[in-house]
């Protein structure tokens, strides 16, 4: 009898550690951090792909000491050098490597799949940056970005009982 009660014991405690596994990951909540590039160098408007201005990479890395007490799992930039540069100091903050997408392309869903439960900065541009935050909400919230303003921040929150973001000005 007391063989019995044991092992129904050590199924029903696997059994509910299994189910406390699954609601974990279905309950799990998921943050993504947007910005867009730091300054440009804006001498040559032939360049389509410049660097950031010395201003630029002191944004970029007061955006690292800005994110010093988030944990990212994951930091995503579009294929340009001021995204890239942008993105770097708070990769390598995070031990990260960066990770590129293409805002044409992007399939919002997999995108979600793949990120759920996690924490995730996502570099981009005056455009794109809005219509990505747009995309997660599944709304027409943003408008771009005006071409002078580096400073935005919009955290979107994504939980299994919905969707919510807010918009921050960092200086």
């Amino acid at each position: 009898m007391k063989k019995l009660f044991l092992i129904l014991l050590i199924i029903f405690v696997n059994f509910s550690s299994c189910k406390e596994k699954t609601e974990n990951k279905d309950s799990a909540v998921s943050t993504y951090y947007l910005i867009r590039h730091a300054e440009k160098d804006r001498t040559d408007h032939r360049n389509k792909n410049p660097d950031l201005t010395e201003a630029g990479l002191q944004r970029a890395s007061h955006w690292a000491i800005y994110f010093k007490d988030v944990k990212f799992d994951a930091v995503y930039t579009t294929d340009y050098n001021r995204t890239k540069q942008t993105a770097k100091p708070t990769a390598n903050a995070n031990g990260l490597e960066l990770q590129l997408y293409n805002p044409s392309v992007i399939k919002m869903e997999e995108f979600l799949n793949k990120t759920k439960g996690g924490t995730v900065l996502i570099v981009g541009h005056s455009n794109t940056t809005p219509k990505f935050v747009n995309n997660l909400l599944g709304q027409e919230k943003y408008k771009d970005i005006a071409d002078d303003n580096n400073a935005n921040l919009y955290v979107v929150t994504v939980t299994k009982t919905g969707k919510n973001s807010q918009l921050l000005v960092i200086d």
